[in-house]
């Protein structure tokens, strides 16, 4: 067999696209979204289907194995492996045409979903299968799973959609397959002729959601039309690789209508699930209280429907039909997109349990006839609980398919046998109820062991066989559907250290949801990866390097690690993960243990001493009365350890608590130890405040005074240690942390932090960092933001009116760890009309002013902000609470000045 390192040079000699061997290209596609991890010889992104066929000829003359990869959304395996791995993504994800009269498109592999949708959205068209990650999921890997999705019901699987496929071989053979035997590989005519009685018994008896192995080999029946595009799609990467396809579209309704109907349970939703199919629904999907958290806004029940009828009337018909609990008819299109979306994140919120345990993949999503359904999950309960296990089941509850994740101890030999056991129990009663073991993405390495339950072993026969005729050589995705490996190898969880910092590393479970690219909307996540577009700059590309750094095989530097570091590096440290990855993947945190580790016992970078010392240089500057010195040098002294690009930030003359001693017996600092009496709100002079924008402290303390509330400032310096734990320091933040809580003493009543990423840092890492200290958890528990101060402790007080529209930034810490429902109803109060920006600002504390930073910064600024600034009506107050928010409009918004909420009602006042 040919060396990895000789086979790389060959296919860069020979391609046009990239060819990386290298250990982090490697380590970011050894997972998908499964549980299984396996490491492959590189990766190849390809350019076109000339490259393919090179990559795929040069591999086989090498003997060795390639992967077609899109997404890596997959959740049973099927896009890893220890050959090449073929990103499709990166090149050859173009909607190459679209014929609305014929309804139809032509689309590469890579391109993703909602492109596609987005694309003939305007004609009045999308297309049918939508899986939950339509976000982020590709054409080509739905043809290789057959994906489905909520509106299969009416529209069909992805191989119900797909006319035609443009596929090479292994070895560089191109085939165009459609219906009849032209294209079809040599050999597999006379297969399909000599086992016309095993295609029609063997395979009979199947339902729509049928999925399992090559679960569409009897559309090469005769009387089936001899569809090879057809018996192709769900073959996952096993066959060839799809260069091209031609999809059909089907119309779209005009004004579709939600019905969400009430039961009393998970079983009695499912048992009446079937009996509504007569009325032609668009979808019918379930799910159960468990996978709601908080108000949700459903109708009375414990489990429910989720009906999309075409139009009003349909709807209501469904409705008096329908012998539901209590129902709901939704016909505004946001509220719409409200509850769904609560259904989609199911895929996330069933990844962790009420109480915080992980639950995986393994039996995502096994189908049943839909009129077995309701009995099915009774007895799958049962076998749960037999079993010492827990899920939440949901999902294509008209087709009969179920998602779910479970409890499964990965990590331990009992944990894995207990997988096992169940997984080959569950799999007696899928089979049992008529079902299949995949209803939706296929076997990959969690099933394909168990397809001989399910189907004869004539049948298994002929899967070799067809496997064989297409792929003679064995390379294309070998251990997956034929032949495969055990269920229970492989596993990503085996290759960690048993540490709480590996426990949390491993949570990524994949699905993607940071690798989406749609604008617009409250989400954060993830901000550099919608800048680069690189895998390795998402949260999930992050949590993979990490995930092999501590593996230790693909990358060998531990903790000092170049390539971890280099991916970290461009992380904003937003905490968009944190509040927007489905299971909370913290990749902020992450990277502050890593610098912490990084960098221990070395020099540090200018920037982290700089910057990350930002509270201790702002002190003794003001200290020594030198803000007006410090300000003329930062203008004319480049700084190093810091952008060129970037302006310094001028300090205040006046820091706010000298201001706040300079107002009389009102502003006398409160001496650390004194108990504050009821009413009053402590309010925090954090860093920004005090040095750089003592107006937003000023401004509170006039509107909270207004409110009728008494202000307190600790009179001892007190910090929440944010800049050190940015740039890793952590050894300095507990010492800074210790300290602050010293300087506050007993905590009683509201702590009022205006810069929210302060107030997120005292909610989160002070507990974090210093877990043993109790007074740790109670200044955690005591911050408020502004918003928060006034609707809890001044709730009669009426603001002014301020009646014009708002335009600006919500800060990203805001978005993830404090939430802004307060703010929208005190800006409602205030008559301040429209939306804040989603997003990142993108200067992100100390990241923007760092070497190296400038484009990315610029660039997530780029993406909504400043847009909405631009399309701002005159009038428009500019509205950032975030001080590195309302810099980076200044710096980078020619006319606009932000300014704190606080400001905006004291000066209405």
């Amino acid at each position: 067999m040919t060396s990895p390192g000789e086979l790389e040079r060959t296919l860069r000699a020979n391609l046009r696209g990239e060819v990386d061997f290298g250990a982090a290209a490697r380590a970011l596609v050894t997972m998908d979204a499964s549980n299984y991890r396996r490491v492959p010889v590189g990766v190849v992104s390809p350019r076109d289907a000339g490259d393919v066929a090179a990559a795929l000829a040069l591999c086989a003359e090498a003997g060795v194995p390639v992967v077609p990869r899109g997404g890596g959304t997959s959740i049973a395996g099927q896009a890893t492996g220890t050959g090449v791995v073929l990103d499709l993504t990166r090149h050859m994800d173009a909607l190459l045409a679209v014929d609305p009269a014929a309804r139809t498109a032509v689309v590469q592999p890579g391109l993703v979903l909602d492109r596609l949708r987005d694309a003939v959205r305007p004609h009045g068209l999308t297309f049918g299968p939508d899986p939950s990650t339509h976000s982020r999921c590709t054409l080509g890997g739905m043809i290789g799973n057959n994906a489905c999705g909520a509106h299969s019901v009416a529209w069909g699987t992805t191989a119900d959609n797909v006319d035609e496929l443009a596929v090479t071989a292994y070895g560089g053979t191109a085939h165009r397959l459609a219906r009849g035997w032209a294209g079809a590989p040599a050999g597999l005519r006379e297969l399909v002729e000599g086992n016309l009685a095993v295609l029609r018994t063997g395979m009979a008896g199947g339902f729509s959601r049928r999925i399992s192995g090559y679960g569409g080999l009897d559309a090469l029946l005769p009387e089936r039309g001899t569809g090879l595009a057809r018996a192709f799609c769900g073959s996952e990467g096993t066959l060839g690789v799809v260069t091209e396809a031609v999809v059909r579209l089907v119309e779209l309704p005009a004004a579709p209508v939600l019905v969400v109907l009430g039961y009393a349970d998970e079983s009695a939703a499912a048992d009446a699930a079937a009996g509504l199919l007569p009325h032609r629904p668009l979808t019918v999907e379930g799910m159960a209280e468990d996978l709601v958290r908080g108000p949700a806004g459903l109708p009375r029940g414990g489990a429910w429907l989720f009906v999309e009828m075409p139009d009003e009337g349909s709807a209501r018909e469904l409705l008096r039909g329908a012998d539901a609990l209590d129902a709901a008819l939704v016909t505004d299109p946001a509220g719409q997109r409200a509850l769904w979306r609560l259904r989609e994140d199911a895929a996330g919120t069933a990844t962790r349990m009420p109480d915080g345990t992980m639950a995986w993949p393994g039996w995502e999503d096994c189908a049943v006839p839909p009129a077995r359904l309701g009995g099915y999950l009774r007895e799958f309960r049962a076998l749960l609980a037999a079993h010492g296990l827990r899920g939440s089941p949901y999902g294509h509850f008209g087709e009969g398919c179920v998602h779910v994740r479970i409890d499964f101890d990965l990590v331990t030999r009992e944990g894995v046998a207990r997988f096992r056991t169940f997984s080959e129990e569950l799999a007696g009663l899928v089979v049992a109820h008529g079902g299949s073991l995949s209803g939706e993405h296929g076997d990959g390495q969690a099933r394909a062991e168990l397809l001989p339950r399910m189907y004869g072993p004539e049948v298994i026969a002929l899967f070799a066989a067809y496997k064989d005729v297409w792929d003679p050589a064995g390379g294309m995705n070998p251990g997956i559907l034929v032949r495969p490996a055990r269920l229970d190898e492989n596993l990503r969880f085996a290759v960690l250290p048993r540490t709480p910092f590996a426990g949390e590393v491993a949570t990524c479970v994949g699905v993607a949801k940071c690798r989406s690219t749609e604008v617009g909307g409250a989400g954060v996540m993830c901000p550099s990866y919608r800048a680069t577009g690189e895998e390795r700059h998402s949260t999930r590309g992050r949590a993979r390097l990490l995930h092999e750094m501590l593996a230790g095989e693909t990358i060998t530097g531990g903790w000092r690690s170049p390539e971890v570091a280099e991916a970290l590096d461009l992380c904003l440290g937003c905490k968009g993960c944190r509040s927007d990855c489905p299971v909370g993947v913290d990749v902020a945190a992450y990277k502050a243990e890593f610098l912490h580790r990084h960098w221990a016992g070395r020099l540090r970078p200018a920037s982290h001493y700089l910057l990350g010392g930002l509270p201790d240089w702002l002190r003794v500057i003001t200290a020594l009365r030198a803000t007006r010195a410090a300000n003329a040098a930062a203008r004319r002294i480049p700084l190093p350890g810091l952008a060129r690009e970037r302006a310094l930030p001028p300090l205040a003359p006046v820091p706010f608590t000298r201001w706040w001693r300079g107002r009389g017996p009102g502003g006398t600092p409160t001496p650390a130890g004194t108990v504050t009496p009821a009413g009053t709100v402590t309010l925090w002079p954090d860093t920004f405040s005090e040095y750089l924008a003592p107006e937003a402290g000023r401004a509170a303390v006039r509107v909270l005074e207004a409110a009728g509330l008494a202000v307190a400032v600790p009179a001892r310096r007190v910090c929440c240690g944010l800049t050190y734990v940015s740039t890793g320091r952590l050894d300095r933040a507990r010492t800074v942390l210790r300290r602050t809580l010293d300087a506050v003493g007993e905590v009683r009543g509201p702590v009022l932090v205006l810069e929210p990423s302060c107030a997120a840092a005292l909610r989160t890492d002070l507990p974090a960092l210093l877990p043993e200290d109790p007074r740790a958890h109670r200044l955690a528990a005591a911050v408020r933001t502004f918003a928060e101060t006034l609707e809890e402790y001044a709730p009669h007080w009426s603001p002014p009116r301020l009646d014009r529209p708002v335009a600006g930034q919500t800060h990203c810490h805001q978005h993830a760890v404090l939430g802004d429902a307060a703010d929208r109803r005190l800006r409602a109060r205030a008559g301040l009309s429209g939306e804040l920006s989603g997003g990142c600002c993108g200067l992100a504390g100390n990241f923007g002013f760092e070497p190296g930073h400038h484009a990315v910064s610029v660039a997530c600024a780029q993406e909504q902000l400043l847009p909405s600034l631009r399309e701002a009506a005159p009038g428009t107050a500019v509205l950032a609470d975030g001080f590195s928010c309302r810099t980076q409009i200044a710096q980078l918004s020619a006319g606009h000045r932000a300014r704190h909420l606080a400001e905006l009602l004291a000066e209405a006042l």
